[in-house]
């Protein structure tokens, strides 16, 4: 569920990266909002209610979840250190909060490379027991793709400012990303950790002509039994490849890494492990 926040102004792939640990489920009295900031080359102030809240906020950076009473609020951006939020370079928009759920505040480009922002909320309800979810936004000026998994398109035509959420159970899938309407892989197929009672959100943000596209990574608990934490940080990549799906390269980029991080964490115990035995 999105709500577009003003108007003119990547598909990823979701892994449990090492350290990232969920945000809790939402208490019924509160609303939670984390922001991401996904417009390349700007560093802005963020203001709610008129009140400075993040400052010097950079490209990337994930900051939240704020435990707020549910209401509305409004939501300015700025340029670093200004003096008040009267001249934001996205907003003022008014931001309706429930109480019992978990929101996501995105600006970033949209398809044609200008300012934007979207509300998300995050879907926080109970998984089957044994499951995780997946969730896919794409807030970047790229082009559309598609998820496949087992050569078949699990998530299709995947656009800005969309997303797609599946829930799958908890283990290894082995994914693929193609251009929209085709099925031979783009990269891939890479394996993908899904982790039990939580929503691993994965954003692909930046510019595709500026070639600064990224990812980010978010954790948030469903409300099924699963650990606690704080949201995790982002990992991001440029893309230098100066093809038409070019962005890709950094999506399989940061599939090699974690997947090769991972080779290495078992390799590294396995050895442990055996020389405890000695």
């Amino acid at each position: 569920m999105r709500t577009r926040l003003l108007a003119g102004g990547a598909a990823g792939i979701a892994l449990a990266l090492s350290g990232a640990l969920p945000a809790a489920a939402v208490d019924s009295d509160t609303a939670e909002l984390s922001v991401l900031h996904g417009v390349p080359g700007l560093t802005v102030d963020v203001w709610v209610n008129g009140e400075r809240t993040l400052d010097d906020f950079a490209p990337g950076d994930l900051a939240g979840p704020l435990e707020l009473a549910p209401g509305t609020y409004t939501v300015a951006i700025t340029a670093a250190d200004a003096a008040d939020d009267s001249s934001p370079a996205i907003g003022p928009v008014d931001l309706p909060l429930e109480g019992g759920t978990s929101y996501t505040a995105v600006a970033h480009l949209n398809a044609d490379g200008d300012p934007t922002a979207t509300l998300f909320t995050n879907d926080i309800s109970a998984t089957d027991a044994g499951q995780g979810r997946l969730t896919v936004r794409h807030v970047a000026a790229a082009p559309a793709v598609d998820i496949l998994a087992g050569g078949d398109a699990v998530i299709e035509d995947l656009a800005n400012p969309d997303e797609s959420v599946l829930d799958l159970p908890a283990g290894t899938v082995s994914a693929a990303v193609a251009a929209a309407g085709t099925t031979e892989p783009v990269l891939g197929p890479a394996d993908v950790t899904i982790s039990d009672g939580v929503n691993t959100i994965v954003y692909a943000w930046g510019s595709l002509s500026d070639e600064n596209l990224a990812l980010a990574v978010q954790t948030v608990d469903t409300h099924a039994s699963s650990p606690s934490g704080v949201p995790s940080g982002e990992l991001g990549l440029a893309d230098d490849s100066g093809m038409a799906y070019g962005w890709l390269i950094a999506i399989a980029a940061a599939l090699g890494l974690a997947g090769a991080a991972l080779v290495l964490q078992r390799r590294t115990t396995a050895k442990d492990q055996a020389g405890s035995r000695r």
